[in-house]
C-alpha cells in the first residue's frame, strides 16, 4: 500500500513539473510573439549615402502580420516550428535592442532614402517586400518573387540573364511608387531580407566583382578597381590588379564616401546592411541568415504564406556554412589597423544581427 502511495506521489510530482515546463514554454512563445516594441524609429538626421533624391523618412509601427499557423491558438504545434519561430523572434528582439543603443546610433540608423527604396522589390499579388542584400544568395529569392509575380510559371524557366534585368523580370522596386503607396506597403506587407557574416560577405563581393567577374561587368575592373588603387595602394610600383588589402583600406576609410559617389549604385555589393535596408527604421517581419538558410528559407516561405505556391531552389551542400579558414586566410596579410577600421565601419552589422567579432581582431 505504501509503495502504491509513493508511486502515485511521484506520478503527481512529475505531472506538476510537466505542466510548469509547458507553461514556461507557452509564456515565452506568447511574450516573444506579441511583445510591443518601443518606438525605436525616432526621427533622426538623415545620413547622406549617395547622390540620390531623398524621400520623406518613413517610420513604421510594429506589425503583427503573421500567418495563422504561427498564432498560439491552443492547437498542437510542431516542435520544430516553435523552435524556428522562437529563433526568429529572438533575432528581431536583438535587432530592436541594438537599434535602441545610443552608442551605436550612427552605425545602426539611416534615412529611408531612395537608395534604400531602390533595394526593396515588391510582390503586390502576395503582399511581400524583399530587400536586396547582395552576396547572400539574393538571386534565388528574386527568382522566387519573379514566379510569384507571374512573369514565369516556375523558377527553372527563368533565364539567368533575365533575373537581374529589372525591365524584364517583372519585379518593381518600392521606389517606383508614390509616397503614400510606399507607406501603405511598408505598413501592411510581409517584409524580409537575408544577412551573412559581414566579413565573409565582403570577401565574396571582392572575388565576384574583381577576380572572377562571371557576368562580365567590366566597370568593376576597368573603372572602380583603378580608382581604389590610385587612392589606397601603398606600393605605387605594384602593377597587379586590385588586391584585397586595397579593398579593405578603401572600405575602412572614414572618408570613403567621395569614392562611393563616383561608383554610384555599384557600391551595393559592399555597403552595410544598415545602408541597404534601414533595419532600424523599417519593421521587418523576418531576417534570414545565410548560414542557416536551409532552415530559414522554408520558414520564410511559410511565414509569408506562400510555401504552397513556390519552393526555394535546392541549396548545394556546404555552400552556406561559414568558412572561418577562408576568412582568416584573406585577412592574414592585412594590418591590424586596417582590420580595426573596417570593423569599425561594419560594427553595426555585426551587432544588429548577432555576428561575433572576428577572433583575429582579439588576438
Amino acid at each position: 500500500m505504501h509503495a502504491d502511495n509513493m508511486h502515485h506521489q511521484w506520478l503527481l510530482l512529475a505531472a506538476c513539473f510537466w505542466v510548469i515546463f509547458m507553461f514556461m514554454v507557452a509564456s515565452k512563445f506568447i511574450t516573444l510573439t506579441f511583445k510591443d516594441p518601443d518606438g525605436y524609429g525616432a526621427k533622426q538626421e538623415p545620413l547622406i549615402l549617395t547622390a540620390v533624391t531623398k524621400v520623406e523618412e518613413v517610420h513604421v509601427p510594429e506589425e503583427k502580420h503573421w500567418p495563422e499557423e504561427f498564432q498560439p491558438t491552443g492547437k498542437t504545434f510542431s516542435g520544430n516550428l516553435i523552435r524556428q519561430h522562437l529563433v526568429h523572434m529572438e533575432r528581431l528582439e536583438l535587432l530592436r535592442n541594438v537599434c535602441r543603443d545610443t552608442a551605436l546610433r550612427d552605425l545602426s540608423h539611416t534615412a529611408v532614402s531612395k537608395f534604400v527604396l531602390d533595394r526593396i522589390f515588391v510582390c503586390d499579388k502576395h503582399k511581400i517586400l524583399f530587400c536586396q542584400t547582395p552576396k547572400v544568395g539574393n538571386t534565388q529569392w528574386k527568382k522566387v518573387l519573379i514566379v510569384l509575380n507571374g512573369a514565369f510559371s516556375s523558377i527553372e524557366e527563368i533565364p539567368e540573364n533575365i533575373v537581374h534585368d529589372h525591365e524584364k523580370n517583372g519585379l518593381p522596386r518600392l521606389s517606383s511608387f508614390s509616397d503614400s503607396e510606399i507607406k501603405k506597403r511598408l505598413n501592411l506587407y510581409f517584409k524580409f531580407f537575408i544577412v551573412r557574416d559581414p566579413f565573409e560577405r565582403l570577401i565574396s563581393a571582392f572575388k565576384d566583382k574583381f577576380v572572377h567577374n562571371p557576368r562580365f561587368e567590366p566597370w568593376y575592373r576597368h573603372e572602380i578597381a583603378p580608382g581604389i588603387i590610385r587612392k589606397y595602394r601603398k606600393n605605387r610600383t605594384e602593377t597587379k590588379g586590385l588586391q584585397f588589402e586595397d579593398f579593405v583600406r578603401y572600405l575602412g576609410d572614414p572618408n570613403h564616401r567621395w569614392l562611393d559617389l563616383q561608383f554610384g549604385d555599384h557600391i551595393i555589393h559592399w555597403v552595410t546592411y544598415v545602408e541597404l535596408c534601414a533595419p532600424c527604421e523599417i519593421t521587418y517581419s523576418v531576417i534570414g541568415h545565410h548560414e542557416t538558410l536551409e532552415d530559414d528559407a522554408p520558414y520564410i516561405l511559410k511565414a509569408a504564406g506562400i510555401d504552397h505556391l513556390v519552393s526555394y531552389p535546392t541549396i548545394p551542400p556546404g555552400i552556406t556554412v561559414y568558412n572561418r579558414t577562408k576568412v582568416e586566410r584573406y585577412f592574414s596579410g592585412i594590418s591590424k589597423r586596417d582590420i580595426r577600421r573596417l570593423y569599425a565601419r561594419f560594427e553595426g552589422d555585426f551587432k544588429l544581427f548577432g555576428y561575433r567579432e572576428p577572433d583575429f581582431l582579439l588576438n
